[in-house]
């Protein structure tokens, strides 16, 4: 059996306004904290929302996403604060049309219409994204990524016609 494994992993560009907001959220919880210990009762109502925040909230600021190549599959998965892990997508692709440069012609055609758009890259301005064009149940869907050199010939290997490099 020919099965191919290849792994990925690439990290969110934090947002400087998220990173204020986790501070903000971090302060006035502190805040709360001390007056609910010097005695005043509001502010258990206030520690018990911002405990909140800081538990759901603000580990999904820091975002990794890991890409997983197995026998023509991506798996997608997103690492919050480096702690969470939970599955995002997975990918069939025999299900893809083609998969290509962020930046390439062939999207051209896709740019006008109303399809849903994925994004799981890291949000850096020359980072090397690609797209891949995705029909699942009658629907189409533009998936952005980044995945390594590797991941890429894996998938051209496999699926030679599907791959666009220009």
């Amino acid at each position: 059996m020919n099965e191919s494994y290849v792994e990925c992993m690439v990290a969110r560009k934090n947002s400087p306004v998220l990173s204020i907001v986790k501070y903000i959220i971090y302060i006035l919880t502190g805040v709360s904290l001390i007056g609910f210990i010097a005695g005043n009762i509001f502010f258990l109502v206030t520690l018990v929302i911002f405990g909140l925040l800081v538990f759901f909230v603000v580990p999904g600021f820091e975002l990794e996403y890991e890409y997983l190549y197995v026998d023509k599959e991506i798996q997608i998965d997103k690492i919050m604060s480096k702690e969470k892990r939970k599955k995002v997508r997975n990918i069939e692709l025999s299900k893809m049309d083609f998969m290509c440069p962020i930046n390439s012609h062939q999207l051209d055609r896709y740019k006008a219409r109303n399809i849903k758009k994925s994004d799981y890259s890291s949000g850096e301005q020359n980072a090397p994204v690609w797209v891949i064009v995705y029909k699942d149940q009658m629907a189409e869907e533009l998936v952005a990524f980044e995945p390594n050199e590797e991941m890429i010939k894996v998938i051209k290997s496999v699926f030679p016609r599907k791959v666009i490099e220009y």
